[in-house]
């Protein structure tokens, strides 16, 4: 079944906002001078991407 008008433009909602926060905690880890917030936001941004790219293979 098709997605409706407004639920893609949800998942395009969404979509911007976990791109916005992969940006936020790879900004993050750059300025951590303490190497395990480094990790910890590193691990965030990587989920955020992993929450992207479900979200565009719901679209596909």
């Amino acid at each position: 079944m098709p997605l409706t008008a407004k639920e893609l433009s949800a998942i395009e909602d969404q979509l911007n906002l976990e791109q916005i926060l992969v940006k936020k905690y790879r900004l993050y880890a750059g300025t951590c001078s303490d190497q395990q917030l480094k990790i910890k936001c590193e691990q965030i941004a990587a989920q955020h991407q992993d929450h992207y790219r479900s979200l565009l293979a719901q679209l596909n």
